[in-house]
């Protein structure tokens, strides 16, 4: 036991560090690449803490643990969104860009929508996997093509000083935080989760529970991480991205990959339960997005307060 606790502590510090490195990185790509740091926090970001869910689900899918693929998956969205959000704004209050209202949070709705509706039967097939991954390239490919289209244009009407702000950039530089700060996230996730898990089955849990709150937590600390630390050096577009591309990464690349590889059935108390309440954290989100542009610490603590709900309920 001692040994596990001590997976979790060098796996928190590792990810702490990895997402100091990661926002870096990705903000220096971001300039270089005429991308918006939204749009960097929702793909490259969101791709590199999702990267624990896909890992921790390929596996599942492999050693036939569907209920682990799943429940880490439906976790992870409740988490990202009423434990990480709530916490983040809780200490930082974020401001909410029109992207985000607009574009972002209907894919992330949509996203939840499809696999609740795909999960009725209690199996995801291979071609419902295909349809979520052929969204997520779509959806990818139409964010990055109109952040580049907009940056142009107001380039383009810009005074010199922005290519000036831009030259300080080194993309080598930044790649290379980039890399460290995904490499930190891995592997910080993965040591997290394995302390995480064995001192869950110690105590005698499921593996519904275990892959809904512990592995779900673990596989969400990087976006916790990543959020609190983004928000604090002011870069507001990369937490909220992050928190609604990692959503939408985890349903349609997560969940895709996985049906593809092997189809993925699913309890009919996931459906009837877990699946219910992600969408009801989805929808609850939208007005606290409208109202003043800006999520604020009360609705920090209502986000937070319905996850503590859910888990004690879970339990």
């Amino acid at each position: 036991m001692i040994v596990d606790i001590a997976f979790i502590i060098i796996g928190l510090v590792t990810l702490i560090v990895g997402g100091e490195f990661l926002v870096k990185g990705a903000v220096g790509i971001a300039a270089k690449a005429h991308l918006s740091t939204l749009v960097i926090g929702m793909t490259v970001v969101s791709f590199g803490t999702s990267a624990p869910e896909l890992l921790v689900s390929l596996k599942a899918a492999y050693l036939d643990a569907p209920e682990i693929a799943i429940g880490n998956v439906i976790g992870s969205n409740i988490a990202n969104i009423a434990l990480v959000l709530g916490l983040t704004v809780i200490i930082f209050p974020m401001p909410v860009s029109r992207n985000s209202l607009v574009f972002d949070w209907p894919m992330m709705m949509l996203s939840g929508i499809l696999f609740y509706l795909f999960s009725l039967n209690f199996v995801i097939s291979r071609w419902e996997g295909a349809v979520l991954f052929l969204l997520l390239v779509v959806f990818v490919y139409l964010l990055i093509r109109n952040s580049r289209k907009k940056n142009k244009t107001i380039k383009s009407s810009a005074d010199s000083s922005g290519s000036e702000v831009v030259s300080k950039f080194n993309i080598w530089k930044s790649l290379l935080f980039l890399s460290i700060g995904l490499l930190g996230l891995y592997f910080g996730a993965r040591w997290l989760i394995d302390g995480a898990k064995n001192l869950g089955e110690a105590v005698g849990l499921s593996k519904h529970v275990i892959a809904i709150t512990i592995i779900a937590f673990g596989t969400s600390v990087p976006e916790l991480v990543t959020s609190v630390v983004a928000a604090y050096r002011k870069e507001m577009d990369i937490s909220v991205g992050n928190l609604i591309g990692s959503n939408i990464f985890n349903t349609m690349l997560v969940i895709g990959i996985v049906a593809l590889v092997q189809p993925i059935s699913i309890e009919e108390s996931v459906v009837n339960w877990d699946m219910l309440w992600m969408l009801a954290v989805f929808l609850v989100l939208l007005p606290m997005m409208w109202y003043k542009r800006k999520i604020g610490r009360i609705s920090g603590m209502i986000l937070l307060s319905a996850y503590i709900l859910y888990i004690y309920l879970l339990f």
